[in-house]
């Protein structure tokens, strides 16, 4: 095992929680088009693959139809005009990310499939983009999560190999991702993705909340520190 020197972050229900606002801006984008709104516990269940497949579940058609595409138009303007109306910090999320910056030898990154124009706005809105030293979003590369070509690309950038990043998420997509990029895993509850589902995805470690993120990455690194030392 080796100490890890890069934490990358899921962003939707994993940091924030932006349940109020992807429905909002679903539910806009769906009666723009001449569609009925959706209750929001149904456009939940279709979060987590980005934000054409979610406007395509919500309507119902294929992803690759061409009247997705007015969707997703009226989904991304709205969503880049109301990045906060409700959207929140998932609990310990803001306090865990402010610690970890403070012990200045690891970088903090974000992997996501919320496109780019709604992760940029989501982050300009809650003042904390400086703190991440890179962000991939949906769009940045050609596959999105769980492919590993946007963690990948992620260590790439900011020049870390895999088997020194960690990724925390909350969904099957996230755990996938890192496995098949050989990083590894922390699944978070109380975002998007189920118990159930997280479990069947099989993550390094399982986590109730994301304060207890701290206890792992200390045990992580001072085991890496106790094995040098016996060498």
């Amino acid at each position: 095992m080796v100490s890890p020197t890069a934490i990358v972050f899921d962003l939707d229900g994993t940091l924030i929680d932006s349940r109020g606002d992807i429905v909002a801006a679903v539910n806009h984008a769906l009666e723009a088009t001449g569609r009925a709104p959706l209750p929001g516990q149904v456009i939940v269940r279709y979060v987590g693959d980005g934000a054409r497949a979610l406007c395509a579940r919500a309507a119902r058609l294929p992803e690759a139809s061409e009247e997705v595409e007015e969707l997703l138009r009226h989904f991304l303007a709205y969503y880049e005009r109301h990045p906060l109306d409700f959207t929140r910090w998932m609990p310990d999320a803001q306090e865990m990310i402010e610690r970890l910056s403070d012990l200045g030898d690891l970088s903090l990154c974000i992997c996501t499939n919320k496109p780019r124009s709604t992760t940029d706005a989501v982050l300009a809105a809650l003042g904390v983009r400086g703190r991440f030293q890179a962000v991939v979003a949906g769009g940045d590369t050609p596959e999105k999560k769980p492919a590993p070509a946007p963690l990948l690309h992620l260590a790439e950038r900011i020049g870390v190999p895999p088997r020194r990043m960690v990724m925390v998420g909350d969904g099957p997509q996230d755990i996938e991702c890192a496995r098949r990029a050989g990083v590894r895993s922390i699944a978070v509850l109380g975002g998007f993705g189920s118990h159930q589902e997280l479990l069947d995805a099989g993550p390094d470690v399982l986590l109730h909340t994301m304060g207890e993120l701290w206890d792992v990455l200390r045990r992580w690194r001072d085991a890496t520190v106790r094995l040098s030392a016996a060498r």
